[in-house]
């Protein structure tokens, strides 16, 4: 493998399908999944941060809460990203809470089996 390249081998429990890609139950992980690998090529991290990042959460999660679901994975990885970002200085704490709270606000005002979509 070159420098830089993606390893999933390194993400640890990663659902993936017959053919090695991965596999969503949601599109919220889909999406989570895309924005990581968009931030990564944008320059945010490497891919030996976000592996260690994911690994952390990955790690505490075990501890903490038994083991890993494959739903239980990609909150982890949300979890991973978030924490990330705020340690990289891209994002706020306080950005993220508001950004949570807006999305959960738009979650409970769009009715069931509609995409949801934030505001303004």
């Amino acid at each position: 493998m070159k420098p830089g390249e993606l390893d999933l081998a390194a993400l640890g429990p990663l659902p993936l399908n017959d053919e090695g890609s991965p596999v969503f139950a949601e599109p919220w992980q889909a999406a989570a999944f895309a924005l990581t690998l968009r931030l990564h090529e944008a320059g945010a991290f490497t891919w030996v941060e976000w592996a260690e990042a994911l690994g952390r959460e990955l790690s505490a999660s075990r501890q903490d809460c038994g083991p890993n679901d494959g739903g239980a994975y990609y909150e982890r990885w949300l979890a991973a990203l978030q924490a990330l970002l705020a340690a990289k200085g891209i994002v706020s704490d306080a950005e993220l809470l508001t950004m949570r709270d807006a999305w959960a606000d738009a979650y409970a005002h769009t009715p069931h089996g509609q995409p949801v979509h934030l505001r303004g």
